[in-house]
């Protein structure tokens, strides 16, 4: 256990060493299960983040999967009693009931990651990330969906953006955003011309205040982009312990990946494209024109 980690990362330890464990073992999760007399469900919660496994639970379970060494069932066990004092201090904002019934529970367990990023790297071709938009760019965005979503969602879904927005302000000096663009990403006149060039300018200051990188891949570029869609790439843990987690979304699903292989391929790809894209300066001075193009022709 690393010194000074926070639950979150505690309990990603732990249920990580479980999954490889009993994959090493060969194990399926009904088969643990079964061997645990435990119901099939609790196991996929407990390898999915969404519950916390008790000591002596974990303490029964690992020999079952084949971890003999002493250090590290100290280790995870250490883990385990850091990962439950979440169970037991004052609930974060996302686990208020209204965020737990209307945002997913992919999203939510992304937004805990998010509050211990220690670099989040986004790849986007439709619109701004959550974390970055202002409200009222997050108003116009959800506002079109009123067909498929209901206005407690929609409220919810805003209202989580703030607070990610206002925690952001807290953690200026101690995290960096990437973000890489597709062009129409800043063409795209979310909210009508007003909203969208203050959203804009809300990227240009945070690229003057140091946290937030951004590059542009212009339409004319000639290197094919990904068309999986967009993902977002977190970094979390330190040391030896440092892993990426990420994010994606399609409309219909979505989901957060743990995978080492999947989301070293992501961020090998990011690292392509961000090498290849508009530089830093290149893209401020894009953005900087657009906003200046609003506010002399408001129609786009």
């Amino acid at each position: 256990m690393a010194e000074g980690d926070s639950p979150t990362i505690a309990r990603l330890r732990v249920r990580i060493a479980i999954r490889e464990a009993r994959e090493a073992a060969g194990l399926t999760q009904a088969q643990v299960a079964e061997a645990m007399e435990w119901s099939h469900s609790k196991v996929i919660r407990i390898e999915n983040g969404d519950n916390t496994i008790s000591i002596n639970d974990l303490r029964s379970l690992l020999p079952f999967l084949g971890v003999q060494d002493k250090e590290v069932i100290g280790s995870l066990l250490a883990d385990a009693r850091v990962a439950r004092m979440r169970v037991r201090r004052r609930a974060v904002w996302w686990d208020e009931p209204r965020f737990r019934e209307n945002l997913t529970e992919p999203l939510r367990r992304f937004v805990e990651y998010e509050a211990e990023a220690s670099e989040i790297r986004y790849f986007t071709v439709f619109y701004i990330p959550g974390l970055l938009q202002n409200p009222d760019y997050s108003h116009a965005l959800t506002g079109s969906l009123q067909d498929q979503l209901s206005p407690e969602k929609i409220a919810a879904v805003v209202e989580a953006r703030k607070a990610r927005h206002d925690a952001l302000a807290d953690r200026l000096g101690s995290m960096r955003i990437f973000l890489l663009a597709d062009e129409s990403v800043f063409r795209r006149p979310i909210g009508g011309s007003q909203v969208f060039a203050n959203q804009l300018r809300r990227l240009v200051d945070l690229s003057d205040a140091g946290p937030l990188a951004v590059r542009m891949l212009p339409f004319a570029f000639d290197m094919a982009i990904p068309n999986n869609g967009s993902f977002d790439l977190m970094t979390v843990g330190a040391g030896r312990d440092q892993r990426e987690i990420m994010y994606r979304e399609n409309g219909v699903h979505d989901e957060v990946v743990e995978s080492r292989d999947e989301t070293a391929r992501h961020r090998n790809r990011f690292e392509q494209l961000w090498q290849a894209a508009l530089d830093e300066n290149d893209t401020i001075e894009f953005i900087k024109g657009r906003i200046a193009n609003l506010e002399i022709n408001p129609s786009g």
